[in-house]
């Protein structure tokens, strides 16, 4: 969508969490900054509705919502029409059920943002319904865009390769930028002097994301067992706070410093005062700390698994291990506490690979481009 054209009116709409939900997490990162985007672009980009699709199929006490929020959509955009309406994020526990409906009654071209195809989901019965609930909404689109490799060759067993677009995910690098001032302000709070920080950052819910804390804490476990010298700091609050803190006090006793939940808007400052960034990414599908710890300069130590490998490049920005080994991961983590040279290189290297592949304005333009063109084909839609 190009400053010389007509700007559009989108409606958009995220299924799995409402933009505004009070619980962070990368999707609604990624969602946020995507409205953002369009709307500097001088588009009309309208949230269309807030219901949360998050297993309604097992939640029946939310269908007559669904139903009125379909009738609802439909009124409100028949008298302010929309040129587009745009989903975040449609997937087996969270499928769209309100685009393909809305999209179809107002005669406008519907596209997914992050739409996924996993069949492994229509063996189990749990998952079974909303694995139909979905692809149908996948069948529905005219268009779907994917940041992530992985699902765009799921979506290719699915759909035809001109309904189908990847867009590299992306952030705003000049909110990601190395801070000496905050890195000597936080390291004296922190009395480090010259040791090497540790740094990983997680919401503290009973998920994988605790799960990957808790595998920080034993592998530094690990290295200060080996004599290693280090500071863990972890950002994130959640449930799962004292379980955290009891395992740290039990493996690194003196060596680990709980911050709190810090705003995004002030991560940068941490980062900076940090000298390697580890957390494993558990089945992480991207895992935005990624991008931005290595914006921020520093190198990091992850699992080689899901998504990660797309946001790290392994032994050029970072060191990428085998899923759920200890041995390696720890020995990753210890060759770049002893390198000094090696954090320095892998960091310089981390932030220029972000800025030129992550940047999400310059990523997001050939997704504007796109809709542009997914407007003005308007007359061919599908009947």
């Amino acid at each position: 969508m190009e400053t010389n054209t007509q700007p559009s009116r989108i409606a958009f709409y995220a299924p799995f969490k409402p933009l505004g939900h009070a619980q962070p997490s990368g999707d609604l990162i990624t969602a946020t900054g995507i409205f953002d985007f369009l709307r500097r672009q001088d588009h009309q980009v309208m949230s269309a509705s807030t219901l949360r699709c998050r297993w309604i199929y097992w939640k029946p006490w939310l269908w007559p919502r669904l139903c009125w929020e379909r009738q609802r959509v439909v009124r409100k955009f028949s008298s302010e029409p929309a040129d587009l309406w745009f989903t975040y994020h449609s997937y087996y526990k969270a499928p769209d059920l309100l685009g393909p409906y809305a999209a179809k009654r107002l005669n406008i071209p519907y596209v997914i943002f992050q739409g996924i195809y996993s069949t492994k989901r229509s063996r189990r019965l749990k998952t079974r319904a909303g694995f139909y609930l979905n692809k149908a909404a996948l069948l529905a689109a005219d268009h779907i865009f994917t940041n992530k490799q992985v699902d765009l060759l799921n979506l290719r067993r699915l759909l035809p390769d001109d309904r189908i677009s990847y867009v590299a995910p992306g952030l705003n690098p000049d909110e990601f930028v190395f801070d000496a001032e905050a890195r000597a302000e936080l390291r004296q709070q922190w009395s480090s002097a010259d040791g090497p920080v540790i740094f990983s950052a997680a919401m503290f819910r009973p998920d994988v994301k605790t799960r990957g804390l808790k595998w920080v804490i034993r592998a530094c476990g690990e290295l200060y067992r080996q004599g290693e010298a280090f500071q863990l700091v972890i950002a994130g609050d959640g449930r799962e706070r004292k379980t955290l803190q009891d395992l740290a006090a039990e493996q690194i006793p003196g060596k680990v410093r709980f911050v709190g939940k810090i705003p995004r808007s002030k991560l940068y400052r941490y980062y900076s005062a940090a000298d390697v960034f580890v957390f494993p990414g558990i089945g992480e599908s991207l895992g935005m700390v990624f991008l931005e710890a290595q914006a921020c300069g520093l190198p990091v130590v992850a699992f080689d698994n899901a998504g990660v490998p797309e946001a790290v490049q392994d032994r050029k920005t970072g060191l990428l291990v085998p899923a759920h080994e200890m041995a390696p991961f720890v020995d990753a983590v210890k060759s770049l506490l002893r390198d000094r040279e090696l954090r320095r290189q892998m960091g310089q290297a981390a932030s220029a690979y972000v800025r030129a592949h992550h940047d999400l304005d310059r990523n997001y333009r050939e997704l504007a481009r796109q809709l542009l063109r997914i407007v003005k084909n308007k007359p061919s839609l599908k009947s």
